[in-house]
């Protein structure tokens, strides 16, 4: 899903965001904001890279095949159409 290092570093962005003044609750409020990140992320319907580039490949392969079809199909229609004048 999302790797450790990208949640780290979305931690330490909102932490960063957080006034000086209220710093001394800054490690607790960082362990907040990674585990409402880690909840917020599990209910994504999200998918991994490696997932998406293999779906990705199977559409451009079924896109190549429908295009294919689309030619064939035109050159017999035009076939046809020959045969009948």
């Amino acid at each position: 899903m999302i790797d450790a290092r990208t949640l780290d570093e979305l931690t330490r962005r909102l932490t960063e965001l957080i006034p000086p003044g209220v710093s001394s609750v800054g490690s607790d409020l960082a362990d907040n904001f990674k585990d409402v990140l880690r909840s917020g992320l599990r209910k994504l319907d999200l998918v991994t890279r490696d997932e998406f580039d293999v779906q990705r490949s199977v559409l451009l392969r079924t896109r190549e095949k429908v295009e294919a079809l689309e030619a064939r199909v035109a050159q017999l229609e035009q076939q046809l159409q020959s045969g009948k004048t």
